[in-house]
């Protein structure tokens, strides 16, 4: 993990944007573990790859989230600056347009069904988009490439007692999305990555879509993850309403989310509160879905 503070992000800005040299820098708590944010002035952010494999997701948002945006109901972000290493700093990073709104929690939602219908709009648009060149998105793939880790991280769950988690029904649900028929239709487009630490709200409603560098083509399930790390079953089925989902593709959503929950809780219990909070949210609703 490269160290990043205020007097590299000041001198980072003020040796590509002069423009910007003179206004305050605010690290900006978040959960995420790939970037570091940066409030720069009142109008702008900082994003710079905490990791390298995060310098990837950087440039995979300069390269394409021009092209999303006019295609897209939702705020995203937006690049104003296309920053470059420097500084000993060894990583590509971006400036963006700063966006209002706060992450929606599950449980705590004021306008879920409004909510639902708005999430439903956004990832069917994303479908709609035809853009030529995709890359595949980060979590488009086979079910089964998922298999031996999500495994491994239940067998890990079962020697934390005080998780309390029914490893037994957790498997099942996982065996019964690795048996469901995968998907037949062209690859489509995904942010493949929609955890409410992606979303911001305004009244309740979506405001905007963030980061973007898991996005790509790929299997339609894996744009499901509302449903169960966000929003209320009655939400939940407009959600699933909206976008027409069968059961397949329903089926394995569940399961992409679940096993992205099992692997997140063992790793993070103990260093990213956030995160571990939502994983044990989305292993509850997967398992009272039943």
């Amino acid at each position: 993990m490269h160290p990043i503070d205020d007097g590299l992000v000041r001198r980072l800005v003020a040796g590509q944007f002069p423009q910007w040299a003179g206004l305050a820098v605010e690290r900006w708590p978040s959960g995420g573990t790939v970037n570091a944010m940066y409030r720069l002035g009142e109008e702008l952010v900082v994003r710079l790859p905490l990791v390298r494999g995060g310098a990837g997701d950087v440039s995979m948002e300069q390269a394409w989230l021009p092209r999303l945006g006019a295609q897209l109901p939702t705020g995203i972000p937006e690049v104003l600056g296309v920053g470059v290493p420097a500084e000993r700093y060894p990583w590509p990073w971006s400036v963006y347009r700063w966006l209002t709104g706060e992450h929606p929690e599950a449980g705590a939602l004021s306008q879920p069904v409004l909510l639902a219908e708005d999430l439903a709009a956004f990832v069917a648009a994303m479908r709609s988009i035809t853009l030529p060149g995709a890359p595949k998105a980060h979590r488009g793939g086979p079910l089964a490439s998922l298999d031996a880790e999500t495994r491994a991280a239940i067998d890990e769950l079962r020697g934390i007692p005080e998780e309390d988690v029914d490893c037994d029904a957790v498997a099942a649900v996982w065996e019964e999305a690795l048996s469901a028929p995968g998907w037949g239709g062209p690859p489509v487009w995904l942010h493949a990555d929609l955890m409410p630490g992606n979303l911001l709200v305004d009244g309740g409603r979506l405001a905007s879509v963030i980061d973007f560098g898991c996005a790509g083509v790929g299997d339609p399930a894996c744009d499901l993850f509302p449903a169960w790390n966000l929003l209320p079953p009655d939400a939940c089925e407009v959600f699933r309403e909206a976008l027409g989902v069968d059961d397949a593709t329903w089926i394995r959503g569940r399961g992409r989310t679940l096993s992205q929950a099992v692997i997140a809780l063992p790793y993070y219990r103990t260093t990213n509160p956030a995160m571990a909070r939502n994983a044990r949210h989305v292993i509850r609703a997967v398992l009272d879905e039943g």
